[in-house]
């Protein structure tokens, strides 16, 4: 019975999976310098763009700003009132600068990822073998701890706001994919074969029949994006990004109660008010 030992797995050379890994990284960080600071160049001008546009402003003008698009999407008073409530609750805090750059590390990667994550879920909709090859990948992305894509992050990126947007544009980004595949691909074949039978070409299907049905499930792809994006504050604030994570972090490292509870709630407020922001249900 001495093949049920376990000695000969261990007597197998070990599979070098992090000595690969890391040959990789110090090959792409000799190679592919050029990129990654065109990345960076391009990430901190969202990033501060975004910032600006946030900070500049008196807080109040901000707030009416959000409250108008709120009452475009929703047309319901009550949650104009729940995001105003909101972000003077915010205020009263003394949270709105912190609150500024978590929403621009927010947006910033609703940006990245609504802008690569809808055009690859369509064509994983239109190409059902493209999507059985993804599928792997996106698994990975979502299921490898977070903390681990933080690592080449600093790495290529140094420290700051960059490897922090970077990270956590990499954990979101299979949310927008998987929903708009689903949105695209769950489109009714009656409607389809109607628009082609009328005389609609492939563009003019995907736009007038396709995106129009799936928009629950892309907005429904934002929103998670959202939310995915502010449970990362914490994390991102581990390399350097500002934010609501810093306070966090800082309330961790004294064993701060009050500090830790308070931050915290003001996240949570962030992210009912957005979350109620950007809810679209189908009619």
């Amino acid at each position: 019975m001495s093949w049920l030992s376990l000695d000969w797995v261990s007597s197998v050379p070990k599979i070098p999976v992090g000595r690969t890994a890391k040959l990789g990284f110090d090959w792409l960080k000799a190679h592919g310098t050029w990129l990654f600071d065109g990345l960076s160049n391009a990430m901190e001008t969202l990033i501060d763009t975004i910032l600006w546009v946030l900070q500049s402003p008196h807080p109040l003008v901000i707030i009416a700003v959000f409250v108008a698009v709120t009452w475009v999407l929703q047309r319901s008073w009550k949650t104009c009132a729940l995001v105003f409530l909101g972000f003077l609750f915010i205020l009263n805090q003394g949270y709105w600068k912190a609150t500024t750059e978590s929403l621009t590390l927010v947006l910033s990667a609703c940006v990245v990822c609504m802008g690569v994550g809808v055009p690859i879920g369509i064509a994983a909709a239109h190409r059902p073998r493209l999507y059985r090859a993804m599928a792997p990948v996106l698994d990975l992305m979502q299921t490898l701890p977070t903390f681990v894509y933080l690592i080449p992050a600093i790495v290529f990126f140094g420290i700051g706001m960059v490897p922090g947007l970077i990270a956590t544009v990499i954990f979101v980004l299979p949310a927008p994919i998987r929903l708009t595949q689903l949105g695209i691909a769950s489109t009714p074949t009656a409607l389809t074969e109607a628009a082609t039978a009328f005389g609609a070409t492939p563009s003019q299907r995907l736009w007038k029949v396709e995106l129009p049905y799936a928009l629950p499930q892309i907005m429904a792809g934002l929103n998670q994006t959202i939310m995915l994006s502010l449970s990362m504050v914490v994390i991102a604030a581990l390399v350097g990004a500002n934010g609501l994570g810093v306070p966090v972090v800082r309330a961790l490292n004294s064993v701060n109660a009050a500090l830790g509870f308070e931050s915290g709630f003001v996240i949570v407020v962030v992210a009912i008010v957005l979350d109620r922001m950007l809810r679209v249900e189908r009619k």
